[in-house]
């Protein structure tokens, strides 16, 4: 165990912790009242060590981050509710508290009523973590009306910024009601929720939803399908308003990664959220950075677009555009990848390029100053999966399926 005055951390030491006796070694001459961080994941607990943590959390009243990710394997549906709850409630009034994280926890849609009082009554929470969760539509659109409910009446600024809800099969409903959460705060500054099955109307949700959240800078919906390609201008709409958004509402954009998402029918069509980059009407991109459009069924008409538009994008350092069209012989490529090495960038055209570009980082040493600067963009979550993970989404996918009558 890593502990301080102020720290308790036992994160990854896979232990499985069923009573009260289990959990004493680790909260034995830490003083609650002075923690500021808990770290419990990767460790399976249970109903009775839970309830032991949670007694011990209830004099924590200046906690900050409170890990709880990954804290429920091997552990039944029928442990799941009481353990969550008994380590939420003493956390539901705890103004300090600034991050949780409940990622990997397969909760399904049966276990939200037991996050939705929490959610709904800390309204200090800054970044709220639920990747891979296994909430399915009905559960994620709970959490979503729950975290709606907790957005300020009153015209005061709400606390929230960050949002993390990957890989939890949201699809439109879920996607439909995150986005008027998001109205709601408006405060957002990161928002990511890669590979949720959601499409066309779920995206176009999330586009108009997020034109409210001015401060957003790092947005990550890798993996969810933004068009159909059986409809005309009506299955492009999700497309247009992610555009709209672009050109109007987001100045301190830093990071977008819109991946597999289906943007183009790969018949020369080039996507508006594209021709929004090159809009001379855009002034919102100056502080973009890096851009992942990998997969999107782009082509030689994209990538002119593109040409003109990289000339604008004064901050870009990387452009992925890897396993679109002709990306390894095509004359507005090569532009954009001399504009961005002139420019201390780079054009990833090629798993190769990727590759390379590791190499580079690996041998180069990176200056305080660098370091520093690159700590501002959170690390997008990774869209690879272990053999772990797929398991794990196994049983997520199993638990959204449960309902509760």
């Amino acid at each position: 165990m890593t502990a301080s005055k102020t720290i308790l951390d036992i994160r990854g030491k896979q232990l499985k912790l069923e009573t009260a006796a289990d959990v004493a070694p680790f909260t034995t001459g830490v003083d609650p009242t002075t923690l500021t961080a808990i770290y419990l994941g990767g460790n399976s607990i249970g109903v009775e060590a839970a309830k032991e943590f949670g007694r011990f959390l209830e004099t924590a009243d200046v906690l900050q981050l409170a890990d709880l990710g990954d804290i429920f394997t091997g552990r039944t549906i029928e442990e799941i509710p009481a353990a969550i709850k008994a380590l939420l409630d003493p956390l539901s009034h705890k103004t300090s508290l600034r991050e949780i994280n409940l990622n990997d926890n397969a909760f399904g849609e049966r276990v939200v009523p037991f996050l939705t009082p929490f959610l709904e009554t800390n309204h200090s929470i800054r970044v709220l973590r639920l990747n891979n969760n296994g909430l399915g539509p009905a559960g994620g659109k709970k959490i979503a009306e729950a975290v709606c409910n907790s957005a300020p009446t009153d015209g005061s600024r709400s606390n929230l910024e960050v949002v993390i809800c990957g890989r939890n099969r949201l699809e439109d409903p879920g996607a439909a009601a995150w986005a008027k959460a998001f109205e709601a705060h408006k405060t957002l500054t990161e928002v990511q929720m890669p590979q949720n099955g959601i499409r066309m109307d779920g995206a176009e949700a999330l586009g108009r939803g997020l034109v409210a959240c001015s401060e957003l800078q790092i947005v990550n919906f890798q993996d969810n399908a933004f068009i159909d390609v059986e409809m005309d201008e009506e299955g492009r709409k999700a497309v247009r308003a992610w555009g709209e958004a672009v050109k109007t509402s987001w100045p301190k954009l830093r990071f977008l990664d819109l991946s597999d998402c289906m943007l183009s029918n790969g018949e020369g069509e080039v996507p508006p959220l594209l021709e929004a980059f090159n809009d001379p009407n855009t002034k919102n991109l100056q502080n973009l950075e890096e851009l992942r459009l990998q997969n999107n069924n782009l082509d030689a008409r994209s990538y002119e677009v593109l040409a003109q538009a990289v000339t604008k994008l004064t901050k870009l350092k990387r452009l992925d555009l890897q396993d679109n069209d002709d990306v390894e012989d095509n004359e507005h490529l090569d532009d954009i990848a001399e504009h961005l090495k002139a420019h201390g960038g780079k054009l990833i055209r090629t798993e190769e390029d990727e590759e390379e570009e590791e190499d580079v980082e690996e041998n180069v040493e990176e200056s305080p100053e660098e370091v520093e600067a690159a700590a501002e963009i959170s690390v997008p979550l990774a869209t690879e999966k272990s053999t772990f993970e797929k398991a794990a989404d196994t049983l997520a996918n199993l638990m959204s399926k449960v309902h509760v009558g």
